[in-house]
């Protein structure tokens, strides 16, 4: 929102001693945060003069162009009188649209206009032009390039600084409005606003409020709730030509609106002033009633941008016997559009509903100041006002009169909120006595009854945003001051540190992390195709999606079920950008569909009760904490120390067990088959029996679907559960001052058996005495035959005494004789 300060000084007898600045900070501690000041300045330099068109010859050229010879009076600034022509300057013109008499502006030679375009005397078509008779677009006005500027005939005398009359001396304040103060977009409520804050009354000039239905101008019928009240004011006997005036022009330039026509202005002039959007239609170009209804199946509309859309169901249209004739505070249609011969208007304020107007104007891409407006809420009691206020202005400055008026709907009832006046100390934390609460909001133009400690508060009609006690709280504090509000730190509950959860999840991370991997953040979205390019079978989780209902991006309309695709992005993005040697993980929860249970909608406007809690909690869908992380390139650049060492699967897994040990826990592998890992190349990770994920390489066919490395490795498992199963508080045991039996043995089984499955059985027939085993040789070849492979297993035994040999080997051939048992396994001697 852009204020001239001239335009709120209007509105507002502020003191003289409150400068812009002033303004601007107590609208910033308001809430209103102002961007920046802008000064009103011409971007011209050097001489830009007033002149009278004394004579012009016109004179074609073989072009077919006709130009204009002229000689033109710019005062002080004139060469002297000759035998031809009186004291002038002589100027060659391709402009058309202006008369002898005219006055005009004038660049001169040594002014600069905008764009650096620096003007001279100089010959052309047969003379010398000693300077440039202006367009609008040419001193930085407007866009209009049509034809010179003429100014009117009492606006100023010739050698006269053009910079005077064009721009109008003013400052102008950049506000960004925040959603919830939409009556700040109007200089109306910009006014009150700086009234309270400089402890002065305020005039409103918008005070009339709705009257009673009237059925005496133009028919109305309003056919769908979205409108609640809808004005129409017939103002016949206009003058077409009749100009908007310098000042209502200046201001409109000033809030960066560009002057059209003297109806057009006001309408905007109006809007800016008041908050409440106008529309004018050629009265005589309206077919029939003007009905406010949701469009039809396959209607259109040509808007006057000049462009045909398609209607849909949920827009709502303003018609007519002829069809649609505009978007419901969007945009006016081009069928009634008012024009340079346009003497009789029919001006629309009404007051629509705000989602309504929202869904449209995004729906066809259609922002405006009346949408943005409406969207966040406009006074429901502002249209007869608004609308009056623009007839008062084209009746003094256009002749036109009010011949008829019709007001259709009504304005709702104000609304009363109460509380306890201790609730706004307690919640602002400082000092707020009951007086200074009623003088507060008092002055804000809130009704205020007091009985006790109880406040009952009746709400204007422009203070949508006040529903609750606590919408109270922060109006009372945005006044007093934000730097009133104490400064002081919430007092911790006593506690014995870090929920062991919590303590758990930073130890699982930090572990990972010391690894050096590198965590990420991405958006939890995701789409049906990728999803797809994961490979997942049909009877798949993942494939579980869930659909937003109002999605940041159509490509990703659902909540992600794997963290993966979102890694794979990353990894995509980084290589582009030739960053080859990565190491990438993100932590964060997925979102499973739970079924058809759809979870309530409640109003805004109250706190939702029990029963819609417990729906609401009931419909959230299953969301566990998962971890995953990719690896592509080289875990370590080759370098004086050696070669590359390429980073593959056993990065991916020592990623799992890093975060696994760092809680207590040791995971269990076993050679599975699961998307998107490449078969044969894929380990799933286990707790007690129950799988958390997988890990390994990626199927080729998903490296290429998602633009990966070749050979790019990843990993992907349950935190949840991962945490469900840690070994909090551990123990630590007494060194053994027996030594430690070293016995190694190699077994020869099938290739299809896992080594966990052996290392497990052999553990088990070890017994007691086995301290640890590991696995540190896997032989696949001749030697072993076809079909076959060794692994050979390191075991360590100890005892409550120093075992003998015969010890050892009696608790490793137990070992071994389970394997051979479960697994058919044969001892390699």
């Amino acid at each position: 929102m852009k204020a001239p300060i001239s335009w709120l000084r209007d509105l507002v007898a502020l003191p003289a001693d409150v400068s812009t600045a002033t303004i601007a900070e107590q609208f910033t501690n308001l809430g209103l945060t102002v961007e920046h000041v802008e000064t009103i300045a011409s971007p011209v330099t050097g001489p830009l003069i007033v002149g009278r068109v004394l004579s012009f010859t016109d004179e074609p050229q073989k072009n077919g162009k006709i130009i204009r010879y002229c000689r033109v009076d710019v005062g002080s600034h004139n060469d002297p009188a000759g035998d031809e022509y009186p004291a002038s300057r002589g100027i060659v013109c391709g402009a058309l649209n202006f008369e002898v008499g005219d006055l005009v502006v004038v660049a001169l030679p040594g002014a600069v206009l905008p764009g650096n375009f620096e003007i001279s005397a100089r010959k052309t078509y047969g003379h010398i032009s000693d300077g440039m008779i202006c367009a609008e677009d040419e001193v930085g006005l407007g866009d209009d390039h049509e034809g010179i500027m003429v100014l009117a005939a009492d606006a100023a005398v010739p050698g006269d600084d053009a910079t005077q009359v064009l721009w109008a001396p003013d400052e102008v304040l950049d506000i960004d409005v925040t959603p919830d103060l939409s009556y700040c977009l109007s200089m109306r409520g910009l006014g009150r606003e700086a009234a309270i804050a400089n402890g002065v009354s305020f005039d409103d000039p918008y005070r009339a409020r709705l009257p009673e239905q009237t059925e005496g101008g133009h028919r109305v019928e309003l056919e769908s709730p979205r409108c609640s009240a809808f004005v129409a004011l017939t103002i016949e006997g206009i003058d077409p030509g009749a100009p908007s005036p310098e000042w209502m022009v200046n201001r409109l330039r000033a809030s960066g609106v560009r002057s059209i026509s003297l109806t057009v202005d006001v309408t905007n002039y109006v809007m800016l002033e008041s908050g409440q959007p106008l529309h004018a239609y050629d009265a005589a170009k309206l077919s029939g009633p003007i009905r406010v209804r949701q469009a039809a199946a396959g209607e259109t509309l040509r808007t006057l941008d000049g462009q045909d859309r398609d209607l849909d169901v949920d827009d709502l249209l303003i018609t007519d016997d002829s069809g649609p004739i505009g978007l419901a505070g969007v945009m006016g249609g081009e069928t009634t559009e008012v024009s340079e011969s346009t003497t009789a208007i029919v001006l629309e304020a009404a007051h629509f509903d705000p989602a309504s107007v929202s869904r449209t104007f995004r729906r066809h891409g259609l922002p405006s100041e009346a949408s943005k407006r409406f969207e966040r809420g406009v006074d429901p009691q502002l249209p007869y006002a608004a609308a009056k206020r623009a007839a008062d202005l084209l009746a003094q400055h256009g002749q036109g009169a009010v011949t008829a008026l019709t007001v259709v709907g009504s304005a709702p009832e104000p609304h009363r909120v109460s509380l306890r006046s201790g609730l706004i100390p307690a919640v602002l934390g400082t000092d707020v006595s009951q007086d200074e609460t009623v003088r507060r909001l008092s002055a804000s133009g809130i009704s205020v009854t007091s009985l006790g400690d109880s406040l009952t508060l009746e709400v204007p009609s422009w203070r949508g945003d006040l529903r609750d006690p606590y919408d109270v709280v922060e109006e009372v504090g945005r006044h007093i001051g934000y730097d009133r509000i104490g400064l002081k730190l919430p007092v911790p509950p006593v506690s014995r540190g870090l929920n062991p959860r919590l303590r758990d999840r930073r130890a699982a991370l930090r572990a990972v992390a010391a690894l050096g991997f590198t965590e990420v953040l991405s958006l939890p979205f995701t789409s049906a195709e990728e999803v797809e390019q994961l490979q997942v079978p049909a009877t798949d989780r993942r494939r579980d999606l869930i659909r937003l209902a109002n999605p940041l991006a159509e490509t990703h309309p659902f909540l992600r079920t794997t963290l993966l695709p979102g890694l794979f992005q990353a990894i995509s993005r980084n290589t582009s950008r030739s960053l080859t040697d990565l190491a990438l993980f993100e932590q964060g929860k997925v979102f499973f569909d739970g079924g058809p249970t759809v979870a309530p909608r409640p109003s805004v406007d109250q706190r939702p009760t029990d029963s819609e809690v417990a729906e609401i909690e009931g419909a959230i869908p299953a969301q566990p904490e998962t971890i995953a992380a990719v690896v592509t390139g080289n875990w370590t650049p080759a370098g004086w120390q050696g070669a590359a060492v390429p980073a593959d699967w056993t990065h991916v897994v020592a990623f799992a067990e890093a975060s696994a040990g760092a809680v207590g826990i040791t995971l269990t592998r076993r050679n599975a088959e699961a998307a998107p890992w490449h078969p044969g190349r894929c380990a799933e990770l286990s707790v007690n029996g129950i799988a958390l994920g997988y890990a390994g390489e990626l199927h080729p066919a998903v490296i290429r679907a998602f633009r990966l490395p070749e050979r790019t490795c990843a990993v992907e498992f349950n935190l949840d559960l991962l945490l469900l199963h840690a070994t909090r508080g551990g123990s630590i045991s007494t060194l053994s001052a027996f030594p430690l039996a070293k016995e190694d043995v190699a077994l020869i089984v099938d290739a299809d058996v896992s080594s966990a499955d052996v290392e497990a059985a052999l553990a088990e027939g070890a017994g007691e005495l086995l301290e640890s085993i590991s696995l540190f040789d896997v032989y696949t070849g001749e030697q072993v035959g076809e079909g076959k492979k060794s692994l050979a297993f390191a075991l360590r035994f100890r005892g409550s005494k120093t075992l003998t040999d015969a010890e050892a080997a009696e608790a490793r051939q137990a070992a071994v004789a389970v394997a051979v048992e479960r697994f058919g396994a044969v001892q390699r001697a």
